[in-house]
Protein backbone atom coordinates (compact mmCIF):
# COMPACT_ATOMS: atom_id res chain seq x y z
CA UNK A 1 0.00 0.00 0.00
CA UNK A 2 3.02 2.49 0.61
CA UNK A 3 6.97 2.80 0.02
CA UNK A 4 7.24 4.21 3.71
CA UNK A 5 8.05 1.21 5.95
CA UNK A 6 8.35 2.45 9.80
CA UNK A 7 10.01 -0.73 10.77
CA UNK A 8 12.92 0.44 8.72
CA UNK A 9 13.36 4.12 9.68
CA UNK A 10 13.25 2.53 13.67
CA UNK A 11 15.76 5.22 15.45
CA UNK A 12 16.13 7.51 12.28
CA UNK A 13 15.19 11.61 12.84
CA UNK A 14 12.27 12.62 11.00
CA UNK A 15 12.05 15.87 9.31
CA UNK A 16 8.62 17.08 7.97
CA UNK A 17 8.98 20.15 5.56
CA UNK A 18 6.64 22.17 5.70
CA UNK A 19 4.34 23.04 8.98
CA UNK A 20 1.14 23.58 7.41
CA UNK A 21 -2.20 21.51 8.62
CA UNK A 22 -0.85 18.46 7.12
CA UNK A 23 3.05 18.94 7.78
CA UNK A 24 1.97 19.05 11.56
CA UNK A 25 -0.48 15.99 11.22
CA UNK A 26 2.61 14.11 10.21
CA UNK A 27 4.92 15.47 12.79
CA UNK A 28 1.90 14.06 15.70
CA UNK A 29 1.69 10.87 14.00
CA UNK A 30 5.54 10.26 14.28
CA UNK A 31 6.07 12.00 17.17
CA UNK A 32 3.42 9.70 18.59
CA UNK A 33 5.01 6.60 17.01
CA UNK A 34 8.48 7.09 18.59
CA UNK A 35 10.08 8.84 16.14
CA UNK A 36 12.00 12.34 16.97
CA UNK A 37 11.06 14.74 14.62
CA UNK A 38 12.56 18.14 13.63
CA UNK A 39 10.20 20.62 11.21
CA UNK A 40 11.15 23.52 8.63
CA UNK A 41 9.40 25.98 7.59
CA UNK A 42 10.17 28.84 5.20
CA UNK A 43 7.58 31.25 7.37
CA UNK A 44 8.86 33.44 10.39
CA UNK A 45 8.78 31.90 13.51
CA UNK A 46 6.25 34.13 14.48
CA UNK A 47 3.53 33.27 11.94
CA UNK A 48 4.35 29.83 12.28
CA UNK A 49 3.41 29.95 16.02
CA UNK A 50 0.43 32.00 15.10
CA UNK A 51 -0.74 29.23 12.67
CA UNK A 52 -1.05 26.14 14.30
CA UNK A 53 -0.94 24.82 17.88
CA UNK A 54 2.50 23.03 17.63
CA UNK A 55 2.50 19.17 19.07
CA UNK A 56 4.45 18.65 21.96
CA UNK A 57 8.32 17.44 21.55
CA UNK A 58 8.66 18.90 18.14
CA UNK A 59 11.77 20.77 17.32
CA UNK A 60 11.65 23.05 14.84
CA UNK A 61 12.80 26.55 12.92
CA UNK A 62 11.24 28.83 10.73
CA UNK A 63 12.27 31.31 8.22
CA UNK A 64 13.68 28.84 5.69
CA UNK A 65 15.37 25.37 5.73
CA UNK A 66 18.78 25.27 7.40
CA UNK A 67 21.42 22.88 7.37
CA UNK A 68 19.39 20.38 10.16
CA UNK A 69 17.17 19.68 7.71
CA UNK A 70 20.20 17.31 6.35
CA UNK A 71 20.91 15.93 9.89
CA UNK A 72 17.78 13.80 9.33
CA UNK A 73 17.28 10.31 8.75
CA UNK A 74 14.61 10.78 6.31
CA UNK A 75 11.97 13.81 5.10
CA UNK A 76 8.02 13.87 5.08
CA UNK A 77 7.65 16.40 2.07
CA UNK A 78 3.83 18.62 2.65
CA UNK A 79 2.52 18.73 -0.47
CA UNK A 80 2.50 22.49 -0.62
CA UNK A 81 6.00 22.37 -1.29
CA UNK A 82 7.25 22.33 -5.03
CA UNK A 83 10.38 19.73 -5.97
CA UNK A 84 12.17 22.69 -8.06
CA UNK A 85 12.52 24.03 -4.44
CA UNK A 86 16.42 24.63 -3.29
CA UNK A 87 15.84 22.77 -0.49
CA UNK A 88 14.76 19.52 -2.18
CA UNK A 89 17.72 19.35 -4.29
CA UNK A 90 20.49 19.62 -1.18
CA UNK A 91 18.01 16.75 0.05
CA UNK A 92 18.44 14.48 -2.69
CA UNK A 93 21.85 15.48 -2.77
CA UNK A 94 22.82 14.12 0.77
CA UNK A 95 21.11 10.70 -0.21
CA UNK A 96 17.88 10.95 2.17
CA UNK A 97 14.77 9.96 1.04
CA UNK A 98 11.92 11.36 0.94
CA UNK A 99 8.42 10.70 1.64
CA UNK A 100 4.77 12.34 1.35
CA UNK A 101 2.71 13.10 4.02
CA UNK A 102 -0.05 10.90 2.16
CA UNK A 103 2.22 7.55 1.43
CA UNK A 104 3.60 8.15 5.27
CA UNK A 105 0.48 8.25 6.79
CA UNK A 106 -1.11 5.32 4.62
CA UNK A 107 2.24 2.79 6.87
CA UNK A 108 0.06 3.51 9.96
CA UNK A 109 -3.16 2.53 8.39
CA UNK A 110 -5.01 -0.81 8.87
CA UNK A 111 -7.76 -0.53 6.93
CA UNK A 112 -8.51 -3.37 4.76
CA UNK A 113 -9.64 -1.52 1.53
CA UNK A 114 -8.05 1.93 0.43
CA UNK A 115 -9.71 4.04 -2.69
CA UNK A 116 -7.92 6.84 -3.86
CA UNK A 117 -9.49 9.52 -6.51
CA UNK A 118 -7.53 11.90 -8.37
CA UNK A 119 -8.30 14.69 -11.52
CA UNK A 120 -8.19 18.22 -12.36
CA UNK A 121 -11.76 18.90 -11.12
CA UNK A 122 -14.18 17.10 -8.92
CA UNK A 123 -12.00 15.30 -6.85
CA UNK A 124 -13.79 16.04 -3.75
CA UNK A 125 -17.60 15.55 -4.70
CA UNK A 126 -16.50 12.19 -5.98
CA UNK A 127 -14.98 10.94 -2.75
CA UNK A 128 -16.94 12.11 -0.96
CA UNK A 129 -19.86 10.60 -2.81
CA UNK A 130 -17.80 7.33 -3.02
CA UNK A 131 -17.58 7.50 0.88
CA UNK A 132 -21.19 8.13 1.19
CA UNK A 133 -21.50 4.95 -1.16
CA UNK A 134 -19.46 2.69 0.77
CA UNK A 135 -20.85 3.98 4.25
CA UNK A 136 -24.28 2.24 2.90
CA UNK A 137 -22.52 -1.30 3.11
CA UNK A 138 -19.06 -1.65 2.52
CA UNK A 139 -18.50 -6.06 2.49
CA UNK A 140 -17.29 -6.61 6.23
CA UNK A 141 -19.58 -4.12 8.16
CA UNK A 142 -16.25 -1.85 8.67
CA UNK A 143 -16.46 2.02 8.86
CA UNK A 144 -15.32 4.15 5.99
CA UNK A 145 -13.09 6.77 6.71
CA UNK A 146 -12.43 10.16 4.39
CA UNK A 147 -9.08 12.08 3.68
CA UNK A 148 -6.55 13.79 1.91
CA UNK A 149 -7.01 16.76 -0.15
CA UNK A 150 -10.45 17.30 1.18
CA UNK A 151 -8.88 19.00 4.04
CA UNK A 152 -8.77 16.40 6.52
CA UNK A 153 -5.17 14.95 6.78
CA UNK A 154 -4.72 11.16 5.50
CA UNK A 155 -2.37 11.08 8.92
CA UNK A 156 -4.83 12.40 10.92
CA UNK A 157 -7.31 9.45 10.10
CA UNK A 158 -5.03 6.65 9.14
CA UNK A 159 -4.11 5.86 12.50
CA UNK A 160 -7.86 5.55 13.39
CA UNK A 161 -8.37 3.10 10.72
CA UNK A 162 -9.30 -0.59 11.69
CA UNK A 163 -9.14 -4.04 9.53
CA UNK A 164 -12.20 -3.88 8.41
CA UNK A 165 -12.63 -0.52 6.95
CA UNK A 166 -12.41 1.38 4.31
CA UNK A 167 -10.41 4.43 3.53
CA UNK A 168 -11.18 6.83 0.68
CA UNK A 169 -8.44 9.34 -0.25
CA UNK A 170 -8.70 12.27 -2.65
CA UNK A 171 -5.17 12.68 -3.91
CA UNK A 172 -4.45 15.76 -5.27
CA UNK A 173 -1.09 15.93 -7.82
CA UNK A 174 0.87 17.48 -5.22
CA UNK A 175 0.30 14.51 -3.22
CA UNK A 176 1.09 11.90 -5.51
CA UNK A 177 4.59 13.06 -7.46
CA UNK A 178 6.41 12.42 -4.31
CA UNK A 179 4.60 8.95 -3.65
CA UNK A 180 6.79 5.78 -4.22
CA UNK A 181 5.06 2.71 -4.01
CA UNK A 182 1.28 4.40 -3.63
CA UNK A 183 -0.80 1.20 -4.43
CA UNK A 184 -4.67 1.61 -3.79
CA UNK A 185 -7.20 -1.46 -4.40
CA UNK A 186 -9.40 0.77 -6.65
CA UNK A 187 -8.12 4.48 -8.18
CA UNK A 188 -10.03 7.12 -10.29
CA UNK A 189 -8.71 9.70 -13.03
CA UNK A 190 -11.73 11.73 -13.09
CA UNK A 191 -10.36 14.37 -16.13
CA UNK A 192 -6.94 15.85 -16.46
CA UNK A 193 -6.49 19.38 -17.79
CA UNK A 194 -4.07 21.94 -17.63
CA UNK A 195 -3.37 23.20 -13.73
CA UNK A 196 -1.02 23.63 -11.09
CA UNK A 197 1.73 24.69 -13.95
CA UNK A 198 3.30 26.77 -11.97
CA UNK A 199 3.95 24.12 -9.02
CA UNK A 200 4.98 20.99 -11.54
CA UNK A 201 6.66 23.10 -14.33
CA UNK A 202 4.84 22.15 -17.11
CA UNK A 203 1.81 20.20 -18.23
CA UNK A 204 3.94 16.89 -18.33
CA UNK A 205 5.17 17.18 -15.15
CA UNK A 206 1.23 17.51 -14.05
CA UNK A 207 0.10 14.46 -15.74
CA UNK A 208 2.78 11.95 -14.80
CA UNK A 209 2.00 13.12 -10.95
CA UNK A 210 -1.64 12.16 -11.64
CA UNK A 211 -0.17 8.91 -13.11
CA UNK A 212 1.38 8.17 -9.96
CA UNK A 213 -2.16 6.65 -8.90
CA UNK A 214 -1.84 3.52 -11.00
CA UNK A 215 1.69 3.24 -11.69
CA UNK A 216 2.40 0.81 -8.63
CA UNK A 217 -1.04 -1.45 -8.83
CA UNK A 218 -1.03 -4.55 -9.92
CA UNK A 219 -3.19 -6.63 -11.79
CA UNK A 220 -5.59 -7.63 -9.08
CA UNK A 221 -6.74 -3.95 -8.30
CA UNK A 222 -8.77 -1.62 -10.52
CA UNK A 223 -8.74 2.10 -11.56
CA UNK A 224 -12.00 4.00 -13.25
CA UNK A 225 -11.01 6.27 -16.40
CA UNK A 226 -13.49 9.33 -17.92
CA UNK A 227 -13.81 8.32 -21.62
CA UNK A 228 -15.30 11.40 -22.10
CA UNK A 229 -11.75 12.82 -21.84
CA UNK A 230 -9.13 12.62 -24.17
CA UNK A 231 -6.28 12.66 -21.81
CA UNK A 232 -7.60 10.46 -19.10
CA UNK A 233 -8.32 7.46 -22.05
CA UNK A 234 -5.03 8.28 -23.57
CA UNK A 235 -2.83 8.05 -19.69
CA UNK A 236 -5.15 4.86 -19.51
CA UNK A 237 -3.22 2.94 -22.22
CA UNK A 238 -0.19 3.01 -19.46
CA UNK A 239 -2.79 1.72 -16.31
CA UNK A 240 -1.42 -1.99 -15.38
CA UNK A 241 -4.28 -2.34 -13.14
CA UNK A 242 -7.90 -3.55 -14.39
CA UNK A 243 -9.79 -0.90 -16.14
CA UNK A 244 -13.03 0.22 -15.87
CA UNK A 245 -14.72 2.81 -18.26
CA UNK A 246 -17.59 5.62 -17.32
CA UNK A 247 -18.91 7.88 -20.78
CA UNK A 248 -20.76 7.20 -23.57
CA UNK A 249 -23.35 3.83 -23.94
CA UNK A 250 -21.24 3.47 -27.81
CA UNK A 251 -17.92 3.04 -26.71
CA UNK A 252 -18.61 0.23 -24.46
CA UNK A 253 -18.19 1.76 -21.45
CA UNK A 254 -19.07 -0.03 -18.07
CA UNK A 255 -20.88 2.99 -16.39
CA UNK A 256 -23.15 5.48 -18.40
CA UNK A 257 -26.58 7.59 -18.65
CA UNK A 258 -29.75 5.83 -20.15
CA UNK A 259 -33.01 7.23 -19.45
CA UNK A 260 -31.89 9.64 -16.72
CA UNK A 261 -30.47 7.07 -14.69
CA UNK A 262 -27.09 6.18 -13.87
CA UNK A 263 -26.90 2.26 -15.68
CA UNK A 264 -23.31 -0.02 -14.76
CA UNK A 265 -21.97 -3.73 -15.63
CA UNK A 266 -18.99 -5.15 -14.64
CA UNK A 267 -17.49 -7.27 -16.83
CA UNK A 268 -19.34 -10.88 -16.01
CA UNK A 269 -21.62 -9.49 -13.62
CA UNK A 270 -25.55 -8.30 -14.57
CA UNK A 271 -26.76 -4.62 -15.20
CA UNK A 272 -27.62 -3.08 -12.49
CA UNK A 273 -29.52 0.65 -12.32
CA UNK A 274 -29.07 3.73 -10.20
CA UNK A 275 -30.53 7.35 -9.40
CA UNK A 276 -28.69 10.05 -9.93
CA UNK A 277 -27.21 12.26 -6.85
CA UNK A 278 -29.13 15.18 -5.89
CA UNK A 279 -27.33 17.93 -6.82
CA UNK A 280 -26.77 20.01 -9.70
CA UNK A 281 -24.68 19.47 -13.62
CA UNK A 282 -23.55 17.39 -15.94
CA UNK A 283 -20.39 16.97 -13.99
CA UNK A 284 -21.50 15.40 -11.15
CA UNK A 285 -23.10 12.51 -13.36
CA UNK A 286 -19.37 11.92 -14.00
CA UNK A 287 -18.71 12.12 -10.57
CA UNK A 288 -21.58 9.98 -9.65
CA UNK A 289 -21.03 7.24 -12.24
CA UNK A 290 -16.80 7.06 -10.94
CA UNK A 291 -18.40 6.42 -7.37
CA UNK A 292 -20.24 3.21 -8.60
CA UNK A 293 -17.81 2.16 -10.36
CA UNK A 294 -15.41 2.03 -7.55
CA UNK A 295 -18.07 0.78 -4.91
CA UNK A 296 -19.03 -2.30 -7.52
CA UNK A 297 -14.90 -3.28 -7.84
CA UNK A 298 -14.75 -3.49 -4.03
CA UNK A 299 -18.10 -5.58 -3.36
CA UNK A 300 -20.55 -3.07 -2.62
CA UNK A 301 -23.93 -4.50 -3.74
CA UNK A 302 -25.97 -1.63 -5.67
CA UNK A 303 -28.83 -1.55 -3.32
CA UNK A 304 -26.28 -0.12 -1.11
CA UNK A 305 -24.80 2.18 -3.62
CA UNK A 306 -28.32 3.21 -4.06
CA UNK A 307 -28.79 4.40 -0.71
CA UNK A 308 -25.41 6.24 -0.65
CA UNK A 309 -26.20 7.94 -3.98
CA UNK A 310 -30.10 9.01 -2.46
CA UNK A 311 -28.25 9.85 0.92
CA UNK A 312 -25.74 12.73 -0.90
CA UNK A 313 -26.41 16.16 -0.40
CA UNK A 314 -23.04 17.79 -1.74
CA UNK A 315 -19.63 18.89 -0.67
CA UNK A 316 -19.50 22.84 1.07
CA UNK A 317 -17.97 25.26 -1.90
CA UNK A 318 -18.89 23.06 -4.54
CA UNK A 319 -21.73 25.03 -6.38
CA UNK A 320 -23.23 25.07 -2.56
CA UNK A 321 -26.82 27.20 -2.32
CA UNK A 322 -26.84 29.78 0.31
CA UNK A 323 -29.96 30.85 -0.52
CA UNK A 324 -31.82 33.99 -1.17
CA UNK A 325 -31.43 37.53 -0.55
CA UNK A 326 -33.94 40.16 -1.91
CA UNK A 327 -34.89 37.24 -4.21
CA UNK A 328 -31.39 36.52 -5.61
CA UNK A 329 -30.10 33.63 -5.38
CA UNK A 330 -26.75 32.73 -3.94
CA UNK A 331 -24.47 30.47 -4.95
CA UNK A 332 -21.14 29.39 -3.27
CA UNK A 333 -18.43 27.58 -5.64
CA UNK A 334 -15.64 29.15 -4.27
CA UNK A 335 -13.67 25.47 -5.32
CA UNK A 336 -13.31 26.50 -8.55
CA UNK A 337 -9.72 27.77 -8.78
CA UNK A 338 -9.55 27.32 -12.16
CA UNK A 339 -11.49 28.34 -15.38
CA UNK A 340 -12.62 24.50 -16.21
CA UNK A 341 -14.17 24.49 -12.54
CA UNK A 342 -15.92 27.39 -13.84
CA UNK A 343 -16.62 26.19 -17.04
CA UNK A 344 -18.64 23.25 -15.31
CA UNK A 345 -20.40 25.89 -12.34
CA UNK A 346 -21.48 27.46 -15.93
CA UNK A 347 -22.44 24.79 -17.57
CA UNK A 348 -25.16 24.29 -14.35
CA UNK A 349 -26.79 27.71 -14.48
CA UNK A 350 -29.97 28.11 -17.01
CA UNK A 351 -29.83 29.80 -19.93
CA UNK A 352 -31.22 32.57 -18.73
CA UNK A 353 -28.58 35.34 -18.81
CA UNK A 354 -29.57 35.99 -15.36
CA UNK A 355 -26.25 34.79 -13.74
CA UNK A 356 -23.79 37.39 -11.89
CA UNK A 357 -20.50 35.88 -12.12
CA UNK A 358 -17.78 36.59 -9.75
CA UNK A 359 -14.51 36.04 -11.19
CA UNK A 360 -10.69 36.44 -9.73
CA UNK A 361 -8.21 36.07 -7.21
CA UNK A 362 -4.26 34.70 -7.46
CA UNK A 363 -3.76 33.92 -11.61
CA UNK A 364 -2.49 30.45 -11.99
CA UNK A 365 -1.51 31.03 -15.45
CA UNK A 366 -4.10 29.95 -17.87
CA UNK A 367 -6.06 32.14 -19.58
CA UNK A 368 -9.75 32.78 -18.89
CA UNK A 369 -10.60 33.53 -22.77
CA UNK A 370 -12.35 29.85 -22.72
CA UNK A 371 -15.15 31.75 -20.57
CA UNK A 372 -16.15 33.58 -23.75
CA UNK A 373 -18.40 30.69 -24.79
CA UNK A 374 -20.73 30.31 -22.09
CA UNK A 375 -20.83 34.29 -21.38
CA UNK A 376 -23.76 34.41 -23.97
CA UNK A 377 -27.19 33.65 -22.90
CA UNK A 378 -26.02 33.13 -19.52
CA UNK A 379 -24.25 35.23 -17.78
CA UNK A 380 -25.95 39.03 -16.74
CA UNK A 381 -22.43 40.79 -15.81
CA UNK A 382 -18.82 40.25 -14.35
CA UNK A 383 -17.36 41.29 -10.86
CA UNK A 384 -13.74 40.92 -10.74
CA UNK A 385 -11.78 40.56 -7.46
CA UNK A 386 -7.88 40.02 -6.63
CA UNK A 387 -4.91 39.99 -8.36
CA UNK A 388 -6.09 38.15 -11.20
CA UNK A 389 -8.63 40.98 -12.02
CA UNK A 390 -7.16 42.69 -14.68
CA UNK A 391 -6.20 39.54 -16.87
CA UNK A 392 -10.32 38.81 -16.11
CA UNK A 393 -10.92 42.18 -17.70
CA UNK A 394 -8.83 41.61 -20.49
CA UNK A 395 -9.53 38.25 -21.29
CA UNK A 396 -13.44 38.74 -20.92
CA UNK A 397 -13.42 42.66 -22.76
CA UNK A 398 -16.24 42.98 -24.81
CA UNK A 399 -18.70 40.35 -23.49
CA UNK A 400 -20.73 42.00 -21.01
CA UNK A 401 -20.17 44.50 -18.28
CA UNK A 402 -17.34 43.74 -16.15
CA UNK A 403 -17.44 46.06 -12.76
CA UNK A 404 -13.89 46.30 -11.21
CA UNK A 405 -14.70 45.56 -7.43
CA UNK A 406 -11.30 44.59 -6.29
CA UNK A 407 -12.36 42.81 -2.55
CA UNK A 408 -15.16 40.16 -2.27
CA UNK A 409 -17.38 42.16 -0.08
CA UNK A 410 -17.48 45.28 -2.57
CA UNK A 411 -18.23 42.50 -5.38
CA UNK A 412 -21.49 42.11 -3.50
CA UNK A 413 -22.49 44.87 -2.54
CA UNK A 414 -22.53 45.72 -6.19
CA UNK A 415 -23.94 42.87 -6.89
CA UNK A 416 -27.23 43.30 -4.58
CA UNK A 417 -27.25 46.95 -6.25
CA UNK A 418 -27.62 46.04 -10.30
CA UNK A 419 -29.14 42.89 -9.61
CA UNK A 420 -32.55 41.72 -9.70
CA UNK A 421 -35.05 39.20 -8.10
CA UNK A 422 -34.54 35.89 -10.01
CA UNK A 423 -31.13 36.45 -10.41
CA UNK A 424 -28.05 34.34 -9.66
CA UNK A 425 -24.86 35.41 -7.68
CA UNK A 426 -22.76 33.02 -8.32
CA UNK A 427 -18.72 32.94 -6.79
CA UNK A 428 -17.05 30.83 -8.92
CA UNK A 429 -13.50 32.46 -9.31
CA UNK A 430 -11.60 30.92 -11.84
CA UNK A 431 -8.51 31.33 -9.54
CA UNK A 432 -6.55 30.81 -6.50
CA UNK A 433 -7.19 32.35 -2.79
CA UNK A 434 -4.14 33.00 -1.37
CA UNK A 435 -3.91 36.73 -2.60
CA UNK A 436 -6.89 37.94 -0.32
CA UNK A 437 -7.71 34.91 1.98
CA UNK A 438 -6.30 31.75 3.80
CA UNK A 439 -7.49 29.46 1.01
CA UNK A 440 -10.52 28.58 -0.94
CA UNK A 441 -12.31 27.49 2.21
CA UNK A 442 -12.01 31.23 3.74
CA UNK A 443 -12.64 32.66 0.54
CA UNK A 444 -16.39 30.42 0.54
CA UNK A 445 -17.26 30.82 4.22
CA UNK A 446 -16.93 35.20 3.73
CA UNK A 447 -18.92 34.73 0.88
CA UNK A 448 -21.44 32.68 2.55
CA UNK A 449 -21.16 35.51 5.77
CA UNK A 450 -21.63 38.21 3.60
CA UNK A 451 -24.78 36.12 1.87
CA UNK A 452 -25.72 35.73 5.53
CA UNK A 453 -26.11 39.11 6.77
CA UNK A 454 -28.37 40.60 3.60
CA UNK A 455 -29.97 37.70 4.22
CA UNK A 456 -30.54 38.94 7.98
CA UNK A 457 -31.29 42.67 7.23
CA UNK A 458 -33.40 41.68 4.31
CA UNK A 459 -32.15 44.36 2.30
CA UNK A 460 -34.04 45.67 -0.63
CA UNK A 461 -32.30 45.98 -3.77
CA UNK A 462 -31.25 50.05 -4.33
CA UNK A 463 -32.98 51.20 -7.13
CA UNK A 464 -30.69 51.25 -9.91
CA UNK A 465 -30.38 55.38 -10.39
CA UNK A 466 -29.37 56.26 -7.21
CA UNK A 467 -26.82 53.12 -6.86
CA UNK A 468 -23.17 53.61 -5.97
CA UNK A 469 -20.74 51.58 -8.09
CA UNK A 470 -17.17 50.52 -8.05
CA UNK A 471 -14.93 52.67 -10.55
CA UNK A 472 -15.35 51.66 -13.50
CA UNK A 473 -18.89 50.20 -13.45
CA UNK A 474 -22.05 51.94 -14.82
CA UNK A 475 -25.94 51.65 -15.09
CA UNK A 476 -27.88 52.04 -18.18
CA UNK A 477 -31.43 53.50 -18.52
CA UNK A 478 -34.44 51.83 -16.93
CA UNK A 479 -32.74 49.65 -14.82
CA UNK A 480 -30.84 47.80 -17.48
CA UNK A 481 -27.01 47.08 -17.20
CA UNK A 482 -24.80 48.81 -20.34
CA UNK A 483 -23.19 45.42 -22.24
CA UNK A 484 -20.84 45.34 -24.75
CA UNK A 485 -20.86 42.72 -27.65
CA UNK A 486 -24.16 41.93 -27.71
Amino acid sequence: MTGFEPSKRKGQRACVLGLGRSGLAAARLLLRRGFSVFGSDTRPAAEVKASARLPAGLVWEGSGHGDRVLKCGFVVKSPGIARSAPIIARIEAAGIPIFSEVETALAFSRAKKLVAITGTNGKTTTASLTAAVFSKGFPGGGKTHLAGNVGIPASEVAVRTGPKDALVLEASSYQLEDSRRFRPDAAAILNITADHIEHHGAMAGYIEAKARIFREQGPDHWCVFNAFDPLTMKLSRRCPSRRLFFGPKALGVHAWMEGGRIRARLPGEAEASFPPPAIPGEHNLHNAMAAVLLALCQGVKPAAARAGLASFKGVEHRLEECGTAGGIRCVNDSKATNVDSTMVALKSMPESGRVMLILGGLHKGSPYTPLRSLIPGRVKCILTIGSAAAKVEEDLAGTVHIFPCKELAVAADTAFKVGAPGDILLLSPAAASFDQFKDFEDRGRQFKELMRQRQEKRLRRTPPTTARLPRGGRLATRGRLATRGK
